[in-house]
């Protein structure tokens, strides 16, 4: 069985589906109003943060776009467009340039990393590390997240 059939196949298809007893809904202010975080699973990190292991299920705070360390695990992620411009997987620039062009109210402080490169299971994101991001999102006077998946 390939890597993608574990995926795809009957491995994927036997993983228990979470069930809720109910689903928050929210309307967020309009864009021109709202303050916008981005939260990447490209598994970046400032230099002085500790890594990120493989299937590390836990984030890191990003207060700048500088400095950062790409810290995906994958062979086959393709690291150059990171290498090149930060801004193929953590687009501060762009929500920047929305803000002063007024598309958006506000560009968040912080942004947040994930490491995408999840096997087994997402408990502790669903159920500890996935609050707690939302919660720092939420104190930060967050309304709207761009997920940049990787």
């Amino acid at each position: 069985m390939s890597g993608d059939d574990v995926y795809r196949g009957p491995i994927a298809a036997a993983q228990p589906v979470p069930v809720f007893d109910w689903t928050p809904c929210t309307k967020p202010p309009p864009l021109e109003r709202a303050r916008v975080a981005i939260v990447t699973t490209a598994a970046v990190r400032h230099a002085e943060q500790r890594s990120f292991g493989v299937e590390d299920e836990s984030f890191r705070v990003l207060e700048s776009a500088e400095r950062l360390v790409l810290d995906h695990a994958s062979p086959n992620f393709d690291r150059t467009g990171f290498l090149a411009d930060v801004n193929v997987v953590l687009p501060v620039d762009r929500l920047r340039e929305l803000e002063s062009d007024g598309a958006i109210g506000s560009a968040s402080p912080v942004h947040l990393s994930f490491h995408g490169a999840q096997r087994e299971t997402l408990t502790t994101i669903r159920l500890d590390s996935g609050p707690a991001a939302a919660e720092l999102l939420r104190a930060q006077g967050v309304d709207v997240v761009v997920l940049t998946g990787v």
